[in-house]
């Protein structure tokens, strides 16, 4: 494709591959809690030896969203099917130095990256003398620079490849491979300054090239930041405020989640209640589950969301991106929908609350008719019309 005429930036574009099927990858260094965190999080068991290379395969499952207003809408119609948005997360096993040259089955770890959207990045800031450190010693911003230089380096290789492609060319290069040419070694180069591709200023146009490529730094990145149990209650960590530091200043605008496995563990294991875990926090300095915070801020970080269908049948959370038009999310509950699309219901979830039926919101000049160019917005309640009687092209 040629590089697009002067206007045509203005479109918003995202990194990363299209489409509402997308997940998140935990990636860390061995022994940092990861198989761990994944057991606490989904309610599996995978293998969490203390052993670098025990989780060959990745383990992936789907971990529900908690959503107070899917629970409301759960409790009003009381349906005999429930079904909350999900997260889907990959537990992937630890990397060392040198992964990206195959050391300890590094290779085959760093493919399992390139197939998620965005990383849950695990860093261990917990002393134990049980718990073996791969690299010998606690130290989070030297393990944060191992695991994201193994991930830059291997992005450099990839870039390198279709660089080379279109350099051993023997015909005259189009201005599509000009134009490539450049952005590929501009990207080499800001790799190879250390900076992540997620924070380079990029054109649509370039998105359009980088976006095939799956590039690892390119994903959305959040920082799990692994504490024991009493520093996590107490607050306080002695690597916390260097590694706070160290974030902030290299990987502007990433988020930071300081929590502790030891204690998400006990409260899986305990079937801690809500009401428990309040009683939890009033006595020990506000600490409580980091669970809910971790699944939804990997959910934004994939600019995800959700709309709901529901009656007495069945209320469903529909997972979308943001800025997904009314057909194209009316197609993510069957092709049909958005091939026939006419018009979508739509409610506010806080206006249905408020005035507790449809025939209410409908009344109170709240029930709205959309057409093709509305962009669908998080919490909608909608009942999409449409009409199929030409056949599929």
């Amino acid at each position: 494709m040629p590089p697009k005429k002067k206007g045509a930036d203005e479109v918003k574009v995202r990194l990363g591959r299209p489409g509402n099927n997308v997940k998140m990858g935990i990636v860390g260094l061995p022994n940092v809690g990861k198989s761990s965190f994944f057991n606490a999080l989904c309610k599996m068991s995978v293998p969490a030896e203390n052993f670098p290379f025990c989780t060959i395969d990745p383990t992936v499952s789907r971990v529900e969203v908690p959503d107070e207003r899917f629970e409301w809408l759960c409790e009003h119609w009381k349906p005999a099917s429930k079904v909350p948005a999900f997260l889907t997360v990959t537990d992937i096993a630890g990397l060392v130095k040198g992964a990206s040259r195959g050391e300890g089955l590094g290779n085959a770890f760093l493919s399992h990256i390139f197939a998620v959207d965005g990383i849950f990045h695990m860093v261990r800031l917990f002393d134990s003398e049980d718990i073996t450190h791969v690299e010998g010693s606690i130290d989070p911003v030297r393990d944060i620079e191992i695991i994201s230089s193994e991930l830059r380096i291997k992005d450099m290789e990839k870039i390198y490849k279709e660089l080379q492609n279109i350099e051993n060319k023997r015909t005259k290069l189009s201005k599509e491979e000009e134009y490539q040419k450049q952005l590929y070694r501009t990207l080499i180069d800001q790799l190879e300054e250390g900076t992540d591709v997620r924070f380079g200023e990029w054109k649509a146009t370039d998105v359009e090239y980088l976006n095939p490529l799956g590039l690892l730094t390119a994903k959305p990145l959040i920082f799990l930041l692994n504490m024991s149990k009493k520093d996590f209650i107490r607050k306080k960590n002695k690597h916390l405020a260097k590694v706070h530091k160290h974030i902030s200043e290299k990987y502007p605008g990433s988020q930071m989640i300081p929590f502790s496995v030891e204690l998400e563990q006990e409260f899986i294991d305990n079937e801690t209640t809500n009401e428990q875990m309040e009683e939890f926090a009033k006595e020990n300095n506000g600490a409580r589950s980091q669970m809910p915070k971790i699944i939804w801020s990997g959910y934004k970080s994939l600019e995800l969301f959700h709309y709901f269908t529901g009656g007495k049948d069945e209320v469903k959370c529909w997972t979308i991106r943001e800025g997904t038009k009314a057909p194209q999310a009316a197609g993510v509950i069957h092709t049909d929908f958005e091939r026939g699309f006419i018009m979508a219901e739509v409610m506010n979830f806080d206006d249905f609350k408020e005035h507790g039926s449809e025939l209410a919101v409908k009344g109170a000049g709240k029930l709205r008719q959309q057409g093709k160019e509305y962009v669908v917005a998080d919490g909608d309640i909608i009942h999409f019309k449409f009409n199929v009687t030409a056949k599929k092209k």
